[in-house]
């Protein structure tokens, strides 16, 4: 049922003969990737912590305020890839190098594909990176620890939660380049804020600090920027104690439940539910008696 999750990401067109399903949607993701791998300069790292479950991506293009290029889109498209079967995975801190979060896409990249053709495979390449990324079975965390605009505002959206430093702001300002969310950040902001703010943070193109972004609802903490690394761990700790295979089951259940019909979101609960019930971690637990502690 989690896998019908992971791979509606093929969004389709009506009236477009682009879209006839997952098979031209496979078909232009991999145009994408050929595209799009050998523009650019910066990369994407992954670093995993088998020992407290944490994975770590960062944006590495501080040079270019972590715009992203093409060869980072596709970097970032593997990671996703293989976070999804990291079976001793518990979360993931999406995070950059130096002062910027992410400024967008990159300029050497952006003059390469300015053309609706390239745009949609670009578009559909990171439609379905990101949500996949959207819907890991990991707890997701953003490090907003400076400016994220344009795209890097759309990635801020991607995760389950978002810790903003003092320095940290987002700003949607696609309208003022002339166009609008390509990474489906609009899409997932209407979901997170409502219809309403997320429509007035489109139109005005306006930044949202920490305080601000903590009010609507959007940012989940602020902490200091001097110790983002060791904040943001230790906020994320706590919201990770159980066995990686419960979190996992937890994490499933939740995007189940804000992307699928009720009838669907239950057989999927059941489904996550019943290999746990019986299973080691349950046991162990019943074992210390500890329910009531």
């Amino acid at each position: 049922m989690f896998s019908r999750i992971r791979y509606r990401n093929c969004f389709l067109h009506q009236g477009s003969s682009l879209f006839q399903g997952g098979r031209c949607c496979s078909s232009l993701i991999s145009k994408a990737r050929e595209k799009l791998s050998h523009l650019g300069e910066g990369q994407v790292s992954l670093v995993k912590d088998d020992v407290s479950g944490i994975a770590t991506i960062t944006l590495e293009h501080a040079q270019k305020k972590n715009a992203l290029s093409g060869q980072m889109m596709v970097q970032l498209a593997d990671i996703t890839e293989e976070l999804f079967s990291w079976s001793l995975g518990k979360a993931v801190i999406l995070q950059a190098q130096g002062d910027t979060f992410c400024s967008g896409g990159d300029l050497t990249t952006v003059k390469a594909i300015s053309n609706p053709n390239d745009g949609l495979l670009m578009s559909t390449l990171m439609h379905n990176t990101l949500t996949q990324l959207y819907c890991l079975p990991l707890v997701t965390l953003c490090l907003v620890h400076g400016k994220a605009l344009g795209g890097g505002a759309e990635l801020t959206t991607v995760t389950d939660y978002r810790l903003f430093t003092n320095l940290g702001e987002v700003s949607f300002v696609q309208g003022r380049m002339g166009v609008v969310t390509g990474w489906g950040g609009g899409t997932r902001l209407v979901k997170l804020l409502g219809y309403s703010v997320a429509l007035e943070l489109l139109t005005t193109c306006r930044k949202l600090d920490g305080k601000e972004a903590s009010k609507i609802g959007f940012a989940d903490h602020i902490i200091e920027a001097a110790n983002r690394h060791e904040e943001t761990k230790n906020w994320l700790i706590p919201r990770i104690l159980h066995e990686q295979e419960v979190i996992q089951a937890m994490k499933k259940i939740v995007v189940g439940g804000r992307d699928l019909t009720l009838e669907e979101s239950l057989l999927n609960e059941r489904l996550n539910f019943s290999p746990l019930w019986g299973g080691p971690a349950n046991m162990r637990a019943l074992g210390k008696n500890i329910k009531h502690k």
